[in-house]
């Protein structure tokens, strides 16, 4: 770790909530309109009640893979000790800190765990492959670990914030090392609570089905739309007036980690197909059969292109990726294909012969993203919007790559 001076013109930039407009307002208000309606359409019959539980679950795990994929990145800066990252990184913590609040939303998927999971409510001996799963996949067990996960990454990044910020105050190296051995404590956290997250609440919807590489799959997905939206509201918050020390050259970085896991995702859905195809096992390609039967090959189809095919070749050439419009778009884009990438790892187990769409699908989305995103305005006020003692920040803000 250097030890140079701190630059002493730096100061902190302190957001000012009237620069966000409406915004607050906007979110805040979507998303108790989006909970509400979302509430009162279950109460219309079994049929709406089947779709609220499958449609909060997609949109659920939709922002719950988002935020630790930002708390993913956090570790990898500290664990890594990287100087490239520090200029972006409170924006990161922001978002990872949000994680205590998706247990709220979590109680809505246990709530809804018998119209969800066909494993909750069979008795023993009902099945032979539950009875032999039965260690894992029971209702005080699903709860604990649940409750494991959310303390364990939560309170991981709550606490490397916190240092954070506390090193704002007095640019003491001990918050850094503070962090950075939280981040060899948190790397194990998060790669065990998600990949055992991913079997709990999506493989276990079809508890007949495995497969060795879902946790990575679901992980490759979230680090990556994590990348993504760290690009755009990098963007929004320079486009009124902060974060000006964010440069092309950060830009860059960004875009290559967002076409690394652009690859990495790829390649990952792409292994976990080939095995299964290859092997020609019933209780595993019952996956893929389910997801290319009626409406749902049209979307699996537009998925593999659009997640991958369509960003690639932006993403491959430094000029793209230094053009700030140009990774916008492609950014964009990827969270929109990650967001239909879980829609059809979550709805075919409830629309089995097609695509069924329903104003579920949307209302759920926008009543948890807009209690988000205003949780997310709200702590963009308690403190700068980037590390203003950071030991790494000089080089961070001389960055060429």
């Amino acid at each position: 770790m250097s030890d140079h001076p701190h630059n002493s013109e730096l100061k902190p930039e302190m957001f000012e909530s009237g620069k966000a407009g409406m915004l607050p307002v906007l979110f805040g208000g979507a998303g108790v309109i989006g909970i509400v309606v979302s509430i009162l359409l279950a109460f219309l019959g079994d049929e709406w009640r089947h779709q609220f539980a499958f449609s909060w679950l997609f949109a659920f795990v939709y922002f719950f893979t988002i935020s630790v994929g930002s708390l993913f990145w956090i570790l990898v800066h500290y664990a890594t000790d990287a100087e490239w990252s520090v200029v972006v990184r409170r924006v990161l913590e922001n978002v990872a800190s949000l994680i205590p609040y998706l247990a709220i939303g979590f109680v809505g998927v246990y709530i809804c765990a018998p119209l969800l999971f066909h494993w909750w409510n069979l008795p023993p001996g009902a099945d032979e492959v539950l009875d032999k799963k039965h260690a894992w996949l029971n209702h005080g067990a699903f709860l604990v670990r649940a409750v494991i996960y959310f303390v364990g990454m939560g309170g991981i990044a709550v606490a490397m914030r916190n240092n954070s910020i506390n090193q704002d105050k007095d640019g003491h190296p001990i918050y850094t090392l503070r962090n950075r051995r939280w981040s060899f404590i948190g790397i194990p956290v998060l790669a065990l609570s998600l990949t055992f997250a991913a079997v709990d609440w999506l493989m276990s919807l079809d508890f007949h089905w495995a497969s060795t590489m879902w946790g990575v799959y679901i992980f490759a997905g979230g680090a990556g739309a994590a990348m993504c939206l760290l690009v755009l509201l990098v963007t929004w918050l320079r486009s009124l007036g902060y974060l000006k020390n964010v440069t092309i050259e950060h830009y860059h970085i960004m875009g290559k980690l967002m076409l690394a896991f652009c690859v990495f995702w790829a390649y990952i859905g792409f292994s976990q197909y080939m095995l299964i195809w290859y092997a020609n096992l019933p209780e595993e390609t019952s996956y893929f059969i389910r997801r290319n039967t009626g409406g749902w090959w049209y979307l699996s189809t537009i998925l593999v292109v659009g997640r991958f095919f369509v960003p690639l070749p932006f993403l491959l050439f430094q000029a793209t990726k230094k053009r700030i419009a140009s990774i916008c778009f492609v950014a964009g884009w990827l969270l929109v294909m990650h967001l239909l990438d879980l829609y059809i790892v979550v709805l075919p187990i409830f629309h089995k012969q097609g695509v069924a769409a329903s104003i579920l699908d949307v209302t759920t989305v926008v009543g948890i993203g807009g209690i988000l995103g205003f949780l997310f305005l709200k702590k963009l006020t308690q403190a700068s919007l980037f590390p203003i003692r950071d030991p790494r920040q000089r080089e961070s803000l001389s960055l060429t790559n």
